[in-house]
């Protein structure tokens, strides 16, 4: 019987994200050590209109992985209609997918 010495060898995984997850559009700029930074998102709003999000200020980047999902989650607050908000833009690797979560 193994007492999981060398068994569980995996990433740990962060689990499910908690709160509503909105599709977006984003923009980002790479640095040539392949960093991602996210300067601009489109997003739609409750009326189907589209709205572009420029002020963007990233506070920390972490790789995790969400029920085995590669992905990359950025602690941002954004501006939107003259308010900061708090957000999570998280970017699913093998989707090529991005969301926003309110905080």
């Amino acid at each position: 019987m193994s007492f999981g010495i060398g068994t569980n060898t995996e990433k740990a995984n962060s689990g499910f994200v908690k709160g509503e997850q909105h599709e977006i559009a984003c923009e980002c700029w790479f640095t040539c050590s392949g960093k991602t930074t996210p300067i601009m998102i489109k997003i739609e709003d409750e009326d189907g209109e589209i709205r572009t999000i420029r002020q963007i200020q990233v506070h920390s980047q972490e790789k995790k992985q969400y029920a085995g999902i590669p992905s990359e989650e950025y602690d941002c607050t954004i501006v939107i209609l003259g308010q900061q908000v708090p957000v999570r833009l998280i970017h699913y690797l093998t989707e090529c997918r991005w969301v926003l979560n309110f905080r």
